[in-house]
Protein backbone atom coordinates (compact mmCIF):
# COMPACT_ATOMS: atom_id res chain seq x y z
CA UNK A 1 0.00 0.00 0.00
CA UNK A 2 1.35 3.40 -0.85
CA UNK A 3 2.11 5.83 1.94
CA UNK A 4 -0.66 8.39 1.13
CA UNK A 5 -3.22 5.57 0.86
CA UNK A 6 -2.18 4.14 4.23
CA UNK A 7 -2.33 7.59 5.82
CA UNK A 8 -5.85 8.09 4.44
CA UNK A 9 -6.87 4.63 5.66
CA UNK A 10 -5.48 5.43 9.11
CA UNK A 11 -7.36 8.72 9.32
CA UNK A 12 -10.57 7.11 8.07
CA UNK A 13 -10.14 4.20 10.47
CA UNK A 14 -9.89 6.47 13.49
CA UNK A 15 -12.99 8.44 12.50
CA UNK A 16 -14.87 5.23 11.66
CA UNK A 17 -14.03 3.64 15.01
CA UNK A 18 -15.21 6.74 16.87
CA UNK A 19 -18.46 7.02 14.90
CA UNK A 20 -19.16 3.29 15.18
CA UNK A 21 -18.56 3.23 18.94
CA UNK A 22 -20.78 6.28 19.47
CA UNK A 23 -23.59 4.76 17.40
CA UNK A 24 -23.22 1.40 19.15
CA UNK A 25 -23.28 3.07 22.57
CA UNK A 26 -26.46 4.94 21.58
CA UNK A 27 -27.93 1.69 20.17
CA UNK A 28 -28.32 3.46 16.83
CA UNK A 29 -26.50 1.14 14.41
CA UNK A 30 -29.50 0.91 12.07
CA UNK A 31 -29.49 4.70 11.60
CA UNK A 32 -25.72 4.61 11.03
CA UNK A 33 -26.14 1.89 8.42
CA UNK A 34 -28.82 3.94 6.64
CA UNK A 35 -26.62 7.06 6.78
CA UNK A 36 -23.65 5.17 5.33
CA UNK A 37 -25.78 3.82 2.48
CA UNK A 38 -27.25 7.28 1.77
CA UNK A 39 -23.84 8.98 1.77
CA UNK A 40 -22.38 6.28 -0.50
CA UNK A 41 -25.29 6.71 -2.92
CA UNK A 42 -24.76 10.49 -2.90
CA UNK A 43 -21.02 10.08 -3.56
CA UNK A 44 -21.70 7.64 -6.40
CA UNK A 45 -24.32 9.91 -7.97
CA UNK A 46 -22.72 13.34 -7.61
CA UNK A 47 -19.48 14.38 -9.26
CA UNK A 48 -19.88 17.78 -7.56
CA UNK A 49 -19.84 16.13 -4.12
CA UNK A 50 -16.74 14.11 -5.01
CA UNK A 51 -15.07 17.34 -6.18
CA UNK A 52 -16.09 19.18 -3.01
CA UNK A 53 -14.60 16.59 -0.67
CA UNK A 54 -11.42 16.09 -2.66
CA UNK A 55 -10.50 19.56 -3.85
CA UNK A 56 -8.27 21.85 -1.79
CA UNK A 57 -9.78 24.83 -3.63
CA UNK A 58 -12.76 24.93 -1.25
CA UNK A 59 -12.20 26.54 2.15
CA UNK A 60 -13.02 24.87 5.45
CA UNK A 61 -16.06 27.12 5.81
CA UNK A 62 -17.33 26.32 2.31
CA UNK A 63 -16.91 22.59 2.90
CA UNK A 64 -18.56 22.82 6.33
CA UNK A 65 -21.51 24.78 4.92
CA UNK A 66 -21.96 22.35 2.04
CA UNK A 67 -21.77 19.32 4.35
CA UNK A 68 -24.25 20.91 6.78
CA UNK A 69 -26.71 21.57 3.94
CA UNK A 70 -26.25 18.04 2.60
CA UNK A 71 -26.72 16.54 6.07
CA UNK A 72 -29.92 18.51 6.61
CA UNK A 73 -31.29 17.58 3.18
CA UNK A 74 -30.49 13.89 3.74
CA UNK A 75 -31.78 13.90 7.36
CA UNK A 76 -28.60 12.25 8.64
CA UNK A 77 -28.24 11.25 12.30
CA UNK A 78 -26.61 13.64 14.76
CA UNK A 79 -23.47 11.55 15.15
CA UNK A 80 -22.82 11.51 11.41
CA UNK A 81 -23.66 15.22 11.05
CA UNK A 82 -21.22 16.13 13.82
CA UNK A 83 -18.52 13.87 12.38
CA UNK A 84 -18.86 15.37 8.89
CA UNK A 85 -18.68 18.87 10.38
CA UNK A 86 -15.56 17.93 12.35
CA UNK A 87 -13.98 16.39 9.26
CA UNK A 88 -14.72 19.53 7.24
CA UNK A 89 -13.24 21.72 9.98
CA UNK A 90 -10.08 19.59 10.06
CA UNK A 91 -9.84 19.41 6.24
CA UNK A 92 -10.33 15.64 6.33
CA UNK A 93 -13.35 15.22 4.04
CA UNK A 94 -11.10 13.66 1.40
CA UNK A 95 -11.17 10.40 3.43
CA UNK A 96 -14.98 10.12 3.29
CA UNK A 97 -14.98 7.17 0.81
CA UNK A 98 -12.54 5.23 3.02
CA UNK A 99 -14.60 6.17 6.11
CA UNK A 100 -17.75 4.76 4.53
CA UNK A 101 -15.97 1.55 3.54
CA UNK A 102 -14.59 1.12 7.06
CA UNK A 103 -18.01 1.73 8.60
CA UNK A 104 -19.64 -0.78 6.25
CA UNK A 105 -17.07 -3.36 7.34
CA UNK A 106 -17.59 -2.65 11.05
CA UNK A 107 -21.38 -2.84 10.70
CA UNK A 108 -21.14 -6.11 8.77
CA UNK A 109 -18.83 -7.59 11.44
CA UNK A 110 -21.25 -6.54 14.16
CA UNK A 111 -24.14 -8.19 12.32
CA UNK A 112 -22.12 -11.32 11.52
CA UNK A 113 -22.21 -10.66 7.79
CA UNK A 114 -19.61 -10.81 5.07
CA UNK A 115 -19.78 -9.21 1.62
CA UNK A 116 -18.99 -11.20 -1.48
CA UNK A 117 -17.97 -9.44 -4.68
CA UNK A 118 -19.56 -11.35 -7.57
CA UNK A 119 -18.76 -10.63 -11.20
CA UNK A 120 -20.86 -12.49 -13.75
CA UNK A 121 -21.10 -12.54 -17.54
CA UNK A 122 -24.86 -11.85 -17.35
CA UNK A 123 -27.06 -10.43 -14.62
CA UNK A 124 -27.96 -13.00 -11.97
CA UNK A 125 -31.62 -13.79 -11.42
CA UNK A 126 -33.05 -13.52 -7.91
CA UNK A 127 -33.09 -17.34 -7.61
CA UNK A 128 -29.45 -17.60 -8.74
CA UNK A 129 -28.34 -14.89 -6.33
CA UNK A 130 -30.22 -16.53 -3.44
CA UNK A 131 -28.71 -19.94 -4.23
CA UNK A 132 -25.21 -18.46 -4.46
CA UNK A 133 -25.66 -16.63 -1.15
CA UNK A 134 -26.92 -19.85 0.47
CA UNK A 135 -23.95 -21.85 -0.86
CA UNK A 136 -21.45 -19.19 0.26
CA UNK A 137 -23.08 -19.04 3.71
CA UNK A 138 -22.55 -22.79 4.09
CA UNK A 139 -18.90 -22.36 3.11
CA UNK A 140 -18.10 -19.20 5.08
CA UNK A 141 -20.35 -19.73 8.10
CA UNK A 142 -21.71 -16.17 8.06
CA UNK A 143 -24.58 -14.43 6.35
CA UNK A 144 -23.38 -13.32 2.91
CA UNK A 145 -24.42 -10.11 1.16
CA UNK A 146 -23.75 -10.14 -2.56
CA UNK A 147 -22.33 -7.14 -4.39
CA UNK A 148 -22.90 -8.12 -8.02
CA UNK A 149 -21.56 -6.59 -11.20
CA UNK A 150 -21.76 -7.68 -14.82
CA UNK A 151 -18.69 -8.06 -17.06
CA UNK A 152 -19.59 -9.49 -20.46
CA UNK A 153 -15.91 -10.14 -21.25
CA UNK A 154 -16.07 -13.15 -18.89
CA UNK A 155 -18.06 -14.91 -21.65
CA UNK A 156 -19.67 -17.17 -19.02
CA UNK A 157 -19.30 -18.25 -15.41
CA UNK A 158 -18.55 -16.25 -12.28
CA UNK A 159 -15.73 -14.63 -10.35
CA UNK A 160 -16.49 -14.64 -6.61
CA UNK A 161 -14.35 -12.86 -4.02
CA UNK A 162 -15.04 -13.39 -0.32
CA UNK A 163 -12.43 -11.87 1.93
CA UNK A 164 -9.04 -13.03 0.68
CA UNK A 165 -10.46 -15.99 -1.29
CA UNK A 166 -11.25 -15.77 -4.98
CA UNK A 167 -13.03 -18.39 -7.07
CA UNK A 168 -12.81 -17.85 -10.83
CA UNK A 169 -15.02 -20.15 -12.91
CA UNK A 170 -15.21 -17.81 -15.90
CA UNK A 171 -14.75 -19.09 -19.42
CA UNK A 172 -12.29 -16.25 -20.03
CA UNK A 173 -9.89 -17.60 -17.38
CA UNK A 174 -10.29 -21.17 -18.65
CA UNK A 175 -9.45 -20.02 -22.17
CA UNK A 176 -6.42 -18.13 -20.84
CA UNK A 177 -5.15 -21.22 -19.00
CA UNK A 178 -5.66 -23.32 -22.15
CA UNK A 179 -3.73 -20.72 -24.13
CA UNK A 180 -0.87 -20.91 -21.63
CA UNK A 181 -0.88 -24.71 -21.81
CA UNK A 182 -0.71 -24.55 -25.61
CA UNK A 183 2.29 -22.19 -25.41
CA UNK A 184 4.12 -24.62 -23.12
CA UNK A 185 3.61 -27.51 -25.55
CA UNK A 186 4.75 -25.64 -28.68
Amino acid sequence: MSEPASISAGIAGRYATAVFELAKEAKDLKALEADVAALQAALDASADLRTLIGSPVYSRDEQAAAVAALSKAMSLSGTVVNTLGLMAGNRRLFVLPQLLAALRGMIADEKGEVTAEVISAAALTKAQADQLAKTLKASVGKTVKLNTTVDESLIGGLVVKVGSKMIDTSIRSKLASLQNAMKEVG
